[in-house]
């Protein structure tokens, strides 16, 4: 059975309506990003962290996976698929994809700020100040913040350097290492790229560009894929 190994971005989940981080009109324009994701605004201002963090959380329980995370499941029919996600929601999982592996975090999780293996399923209650591990220190977003590194990249870059089909979904390929991840894939695996600004990447054979949206571009490569592989 072939192995499809997927890298997701915040292009994927905007059509659901999440906001994404670098376009025009994404979160980082109304709010810095030193204000909100390093680990430095944390230490100054935990309180507008958790806020922040907090009404992301109320907005992804707002929202539904779209054609593209639901077609994705479709290639598990035929296919030994895995999803790799710099997403921090769970669209992929509402969906019904089996296997996804979070680079950066989870919004419905929490995790203690003295011991990471300590991660907590909230759901979609919000963290407040107070809201202590069993350890009793305070409780965190489990997201990966700008600064800090990224535990599961290694793991990643296995499944990538194993795949016999390789595909990019909704991203811009600018945030390492995520960005890096393509350049483990063999060069003779076919690879795919649907994101409305994709782009040929320097180094990168048997790249197919698709210049779709996520919603439009995933379910046509998906049925040519289920019908033709």
């Amino acid at each position: 059975m072939k192995r499809f190994v997927i890298l997701t971005g915040a292009g994927i989940s905007a059509e659901s309506g999440i906001s994404t981080f670098r376009d025009h009109d994404g979160l980082w324009q109304t709010h810095r990003m030193e204000d909100l994701a390093t680990p430095e605004a944390w230490k100054r201002n935990p309180e507008l962290v958790l806020e922040f963090y907090n009404q992301r959380r109320k907005q992804l329980f707002e929202v539904n996976p779209n054609a593209g995370h639901l077609a994705l499941v479709k290639l598990e029919e035929k296919f030994d698929v895995q999803i790799i996600t710099q997403n921090v929601d769970d669209l992929h999982e509402r969906a019904g994809s089996s296997n996804v592996l979070h680079l950066h975090g989870e919004l419905r999780k929490a995790s203690s700020t003295i011991d990471p293996n300590l991660v907590y399923d909230i759901g979609n209650k919000p963290i407040k100040l107070g809201d202590l591990c069993e350890k009793g220190s305070q409780l965190r977003p489990y997201v990966v913040w700008f600064g800090e590194p990224v535990p599961k990249i290694h793991e990643a870059v296995t499944l990538a350097s194993k795949a016999d089909i390789f595909i990019v979904i909704g991203t811009s390929l600018l945030v390492y290492p995520a960005s890096g991840l393509i350049h483990y894939v063999a060069i003779e695996v076919p690879k795919y790229y649907v994101d409305p600004k994709a782009f040929g990447v320097h180094g990168v054979r048997n790249l197919n560009v698709i210049k779709q949206k996520a919603g439009t571009g995933v379910p046509e490569l998906v049925k040519e894929l289920l019908q033709n592989v």
